[in-house]
């Protein structure tokens, strides 16, 4: 039996909208400690991690450990049926052929309740190795999403280059070239406006702006996102929810003069 309350419906509508169009099927892992989602693009270029820890819910219950094979545009339309201040429950029983999600008003008696019918999925997980990153950038998500697609409007890739005078974006394309450059910078008044800059040696790494520009669709999440990058591995780019929960976006880096 799985019985998740989440306070405000908007936290999985904002979830489901920021990978939805990465990933159509995916599987809800749900076990004592959350509920979490791993699933890969149909291009095997970028991968999804999200875990909304079981401290996110209240109550939160999951007798035994569940895989919950979920249409997204279905799960879409269904949490367009929510308001977003609505207390939202999702329930399942043990061997579940649906699932039960409750939309509760806190300012009126409207209760609405709706099964979305599951899928069996068959996804392989995928170990994510831990890296030691070579440089972690921390940024206002605002920001981050304004790079992205500025830079978009002029090439398909952008070069993210890290050095200790700061942090580099920058695209060349048909019509121009571009750059925008990021210092450390502390805001006393709002940490959210902080630029934070780690850094063990330089990296310099190009991706795909069609991919960051998607991820950047998670940024009502968080008022920061975080990127870690070294040479050779995947970008992740980490959204933080409360109660350490999160929402992951790892992209491989282009290589050589691939297009």
């Amino acid at each position: 039996m799985l019985e998740a309350r989440l306070e405000q419906a908007q936290l999985l509508k904002k979830v489901v909208d920021a990978i939805k169009d990465l990933v159509q099927d995916c599987n809800f892992d749900c076990n004592d400690s959350g509920i979490a989602l791993q699933a890969m693009d149909n291009s095997h270029v970028a991968l999804v991690s999200m875990m909304l820890k079981s401290e996110s819910f209240s109550p939160f219950r999951c007798d035994r450990n569940l895989a919950l094979g979920i249409n997204l545009t279905s799960l879409t339309k269904v949490l367009r049926c929510a308001q977003n201040e609505d207390i939202l429950t999702l329930k399942a029983e043990d061997a579940p052929d649906v699932v039960n999600l409750v939309f509760e008003s806190a300012e009126s008696d409207r209760l609405s309740e709706y099964d979305i019918k599951l899928m069996d999925i068959d996804q392989e997980h995928l170990g994510i190795p831990d890296t030691e990153y070579a440089a972690t950038i921390s940024m206002p998500s605002s920001e981050f999403s304004r790079i992205t697609r500025d830079l978009s409007a002029l090439s398909e890739s952008v070069s993210i280059e890290c050095t200790k005078e700061g942090v580099k974006f920058a695209c060349t394309g048909d019509i121009g070239n571009g750059s925008v450059t990021l210092r450390q910078h502390t805001n006393v008044d709002d940490e959210a406006k902080n630029v934070e800059i780690n850094l063990t040696e330089p990296v310099a790494l190009t991706f795909s702006l069609k991919y960051l520009v998607n991820f950047c669709k998670a940024a009502g999440l968080s008022g920061q996102v975080k990127l870690c990058l070294s040479n050779e591995v995947p970008l992740l780019v980490e959204y933080g929810l409360s109660n350490n929960s999160y929402l992951r976006f790892y992209l491989a880096p282009k290589i050589g003069d691939e297009e």
